[in-house]
Parts: structure tokens; sequence; C-alpha cells
């Protein structure tokens, strides 16, 4: 019989855990330092591209919104490398490293290239980097929840592809140019509603005036959406040779849940703001609380949807 005062007998009452090997000590160390090592190349990076000082950008001229664009980045690459954490092979750690860092460098790559997306074809109207270097948080949050939809999109099918080859990094290209096409769908749609509403001027224009509460609303869309079209992972069956039927899975079963998550954020907005005129609200007088709202709406719906499927 154990003695009930021996230390090792009360942990194990205390905290029934699951077992894992002393290796994962070794794994977390190296992930560890490979991310460390990517966002600080992400903060270099950030710099170059606008061609400032990071240093002088965030400290000596308290430029907010250049930092709200850098952490959207920082948060991206972080989820991208979680998956990638989740998804490579512990057969060694050569291996593993590579894995990481292979995927990081994707990571990086894709986000590079998901801003200059964002910036030439979906907010096209707007000189988004001069808009940033000038202070104005709303085009910054935008840009960050933009990026962040980007990284939750290419996680999940990080997650979904099996093996660390080719074919896996071709489904993933897929599942980014999946994104950029259903996040500039849904942009184009907020914009004509936005348009119908409110006739003397457009949602890009609105933006550019620094109106904060019209961000945190689309930025809640962009996130809502990311997080629903990243439950497609679930519904679809990875083929590795299938680079065609990948694609257009991701693109057709994302586009539905998309429409699905828009009709269920409606509904639910007219159920919980009742009584309240969003419209007026937000694109009016600014409403920053009820902007607050809806974009936990649009998060919370579609992180149920996802959990469901």
């Amino acid at each position: 019989m154990r003695n009930p005062f021996d230390l090792e007998y009360s942990m194990q009452e205390l905290v029934n855990s699951v077992p894992f090997s002393a290796d994962i000590w070794y794994y977390l160390a190296i992930d560890i330092v490979i991310a460390i090592c990517l966002l600080f190349a992400l903060r270099l990076m950030s710099g170059k591209m606008a061609s400032v000082s990071t240093s002088d950008e965030l400290c000596a001229q308290d430029n907010f919104a250049f930092g709200i664009s850098v952490a959207g980045r920082m948060l991206s690459l972080c989820i991208v490398l979680a998956a990638a954490a989740a998804s490579s092979e512990k057969s060694d750690y050569l291996t593993a490293a590579l894995s990481m860092l292979l995927y990081g460098l994707v990571g990086l790559l894709l986000i590079k290239i998901g801003r200059v997306l964002h910036d030439k074809i979906i907010l096209n109207r707007l000189d988004k980097e001069a808009l940033i270097k000038k202070r104005n948080t709303s085009i910054a949050l935008i840009d960050a929840a933009s990026s962040v939809s980007t990284a939750i999109i290419v996680s999940s099918v990080l997650m979904w592809v099996e093996g660390f080859d080719l074919n896996a990094l071709f489904a993933v290209l897929s599942g980014f140019v999946v994104t950029q096409a259903i996040l500039l769908t849904a942009t184009r749609i907020y914009e004509r509603r936005y348009k119908e509403n409110n006739q003397s001027g457009t949602f890009q224009q609105s933006i550019t005036k620094g109106q904060m509460a019209l961000a945190l609303q689309h930025s809640g869309n962009l996130l809502g959406t990311a997080i629903v079209v990243s439950a497609a992972s679930s519904l679809l069956k990875y083929n590795p040779v299938g680079y065609v039927s990948n694609l257009t899975g991701w693109l057709i079963v994302g586009m539905a849940l998309t429409l699905l998550l828009v009709v269920l954020v409606i509904i639910a907005k007219r159920a919980v703001l009742a009584g309240l005129n969003i419209i007026q609200e937000v694109d009016q007088q600014h409403n920053v609380g009820v902007a607050s709202i809806e974009l936990a709406l649009s998060v919370g719906i579609a992180m149920i949807v996802s959990g469901l499927f």
C-alpha cells in the first residue's frame, strides 16, 4: 500500500497528465529559437518595406498605426508557425528544424505577398503604407486583421496536409490563393452594402478619414470569414496530387461557409442588437462600442460554426 504522504503519489492524484517524451523540450527549444529569429527578421522587413526605421517609428515617433500593423504581421507569423510546429515530423531534430524553418519562411513570404495583394487589389483606392506612416489607425487595424485572416486559413491548410513535401507546399499555396479570393469577395460585398447605405462616400474613403468604428466592424468580418473558412479542413479530404481538386474544393466550400456566416451574423445582430440602428450608429455616429459588439458577434458565430464541423 502506498504512503498517502508520498509526493509522487500525491501528484498523480492531483494531476492526471498525459505522458509525453522528454524530447519535447528539445523540440520546444528548436521551435522557439526559430520563431524568435523569424519574428526579428519580420521586424526588420517591416521597416525596409515601409522605408523607415522600426525603432524610430515605434519609439521616437510613437506611431501607433505602424505598431498595430507590425503586431498583426507578427501574430500572423506565430499562427503559421504554431501550425507548422504541430504538423511537423518529430522523427529527428534536424527534420523538425528544417520543417519549422521552411514553413516559417513560406509564412513570411505569404504575409508579404498577401499585404501587397491587399494593398493593390483589395484596398486598391488608397495608399496603405503612406496612410499608416501618417498614423491612420483604422487602416492599420484592417491591415492587421487581413494578415491574421490570411494566417488563420494558411495554418488550417498546414494542419490539413500530410507530410512535408512539394505536394504539401502546393496545397498551402492553394489555400493562400483561396484566402485572397474570399477576402476580396467579402470586402467587395461589404463595400457594396456600405455604398447602398451611405450615398455621400465609399468605404475606402471613410477608413482613409480614420473611421475607427468602420474599421472594427470590417475587421470582425475578415476574421470571422477566415475562421469559418478554416473549417473546410474538416470537410475536405486531402489529395496529395489533386492540385486542382484541392484548390476548387477549398474555394467552393469556403465560399459556401462564408455565405452561411453572413446569414447567421445578420440574424444574430438583429436579435442581439434589437432596437439599435446599426447603420446610423457605426457609419454616421462612429460608435466604436457598437462596432466592437459586431466584431465579437462575427468572430463568435464563426467560432461556433467552425467548432460544429
